[in-house]
């Protein structure tokens, strides 16, 4: 998932799965070396502001590693070499998360935080996993009807079963467009093009930073191929079993707390924002204002404490009338590999990620209902789910995760007060796979390598000795202006 959604994330279950598919063996003989080029002169819509040191290659695997012989697809790789060659101890791979999330900028994004430090000793890998961006994707364009919107005079429930049919419809279409990339898109094979990513780099090890969705990523890659893992650190920690309106449950739960202590926050500063001098008075305001403009002020609720004195401030506009339209959204670009136009993320990649694992129900009427329940729970976030419905029609068999425990060097990383990957998932991770766990002061998605104790990252990858503990998050800030 998106470091910086706010939306409301992923899960925790103990349902049962059955046993992970076996690692694919190493091919017999070494593959070709990596043609590396410039990313700024083979990849259309490079970024202007690459400072030319990050290079790109193509990396080719299998659609279905059961046919390691059948179709091939192309997965877009790039590299920051270590920027202190007699000190190099290896590689170390790089995945932000989504699911559907390019990770292809991801070694300049480090080299520019905190934890720029981990690319002096090792090269800095990105990819875009199968499905994104540059690398091999299934063909669906969006056709009239596809954004409809159910007539304003339904009841709430037939409203909502219209997006579902709606969505169905297009899941449907898309699967049947390309039914074997769709089914092979996994977490599990993502982690297997990773390992082909190992090949082609003719590395007998690789390190790996994985945030959110990420750390699914890199717990299947350490179920299957924990021999071949120099270090791992996982930030924003999923849960290891996956159910998508479960993680609703979960994500929302913990917003409604996050709500509430904004509201307390935002009462201390009434000379500034004028909602009401208590969190009671707060929060009956800005329930009244959710009511006028909906989803844009639950977002702001459920927000992270650095982002307080901005949000704060984005609702006062609101109220005021003085808010900014909000601009147009992105559109996916045409194409695929180098010549594709890049715009970051792939919705229909996520889904496919998601629904090939989740585990949940998937009829309208139980859907409906586990909503309506969460409203009832949840009302200072009163939100009906943002993933439970992402599934309506999938046609495809649940392929469940099925994490487990390995031997090499694994540092997790929870942050204690965050909604969008709850600590008590990095709590469950821990237990099925094991590591260190590092929990940050913090409720910022993703936040260890923009905070001054992503020296604990450095420091992992160099030495390889995971800890507990904790670290300081980024303050509150001030007040905004008005």
């Amino acid at each position: 998932m998106p470091r910086n959604r706010v939306a409301i994330v992923l899960l925790a279950t103990t349902m049962a799965a059955p046993a992970a598919p076996a690692a694919p063996a190493l091919a017999s003989a070494s593959p070709a070396p990596l043609e590396w080029k410039l990313c700024k002169d083979v990849a259309g819509g490079w970024e202007p502001a690459d400072d030319q040191r990050t290079e790109c290659a193509m990396v080719t695997v299998p659609v279905d590693y059961a046919k390691p012989d059948g179709r091939k697809i192309d997965i877009a790789v790039s590299r920051r070499k270590a920027t202190d060659p007699a000190r190099r101890r290896g590689v170390v791979l790089l995945n932000p998360g989504g699911p559907g999330q390019s990770g292809i900028h991801e070694p300049r994004w480090l080299t520019d935080s905190k934890a720029a430090g981990i690319g002096a000793d090792h090269d800095l890998i990105g990819f875009d996993p199968r499905g994104v961006d540059y690398s091999a994707d299934v063909a669906c364009p969006s056709l009239p009807g596809d954004d409809a919107e159910p007539p304003s005079s339904l009841p709430d429930k037939e409203k909502a079963r219209f997006v579902f049919e709606r969505d169905a419809k297009v899941n449907q279409r898309c699967v049947a467009g390309d039914p074997e990339f769709v089914r092979n898109l996994t977490t599990e094979n993502v982690a297997r093009d990773m390992d082909r990513i190992r090949e082609a780099l003719g590395e007998a090890k690789i390190g790996f930073y994985g945030v959110s969705w990420g750390t699914a990523l890199g717990a299947a890659y350490r179920t299957g191929f924990d021999s071949r893992v120099d270090r791992m650190l996982l930030d924003s920690v999923m849960a290891p079993t996956l159910d998508v309106g479960a993680m609703d449950d979960a994500m929302i739960a913990a917003g409604e707390i996050t709500a509430r202590e904004f509201a307390g926050w935002i009462a201390r500063y009434d000379a500034v924002y004028h909602f009401g001098r208590t969190q009671p008075a707060v929060l009956d305001a800005l329930l009244k204002l959710r009511d006028v403009h909906g989803e844009t002020v639950t977002n702001y609720l459920a927000g992270p404490r650095r982002d307080w004195a901005n949000s704060a401030k984005a609702l006062a506009a609101l109220r005021d009338g003085t808010a900014p339209a909000a601009g147009p959204a992105a559109e996916r670009g045409a194409g695929f590999g180098w010549d594709a136009k890049p715009n970051g993320a792939n919705t229909f990649q996520q889904t496919a990620i998601l629904c090939n694992a989740s585990e949940g129900p998937r009829d309208f009427e139980t859907i409906w209902q586990r909503r309506l329940d969460r409203i009832r729970a949840y009302p200072a976030v009163a939100s009906p789910g943002f993933w439970d419905g992402r599934c309506a029609g999938w046609p495809l068999p649940v392929q469940p995760w099925n994490f487990a425990g390995g031997t090499s060097p694994l540092q997790l990383v929870g942050h204690v007060y965050e909604p969008v990957t709850p600590i008590g998932w990095a709590l469950a991770m821990r237990e099925r796979i094991g590591g260190a766990l590092l929990t940050v002061e913090d409720d910022h998605h993703g936040s260890l390598s923009s905070l001054p104790c992503a020296s604990k990252a450095v420091e992992f990858f160099s030495t390889g000795t995971a800890g507990d503990g904790s670290c300081a998050g980024a303050p509150i800030p001030p007040p905004s202006g008005r």
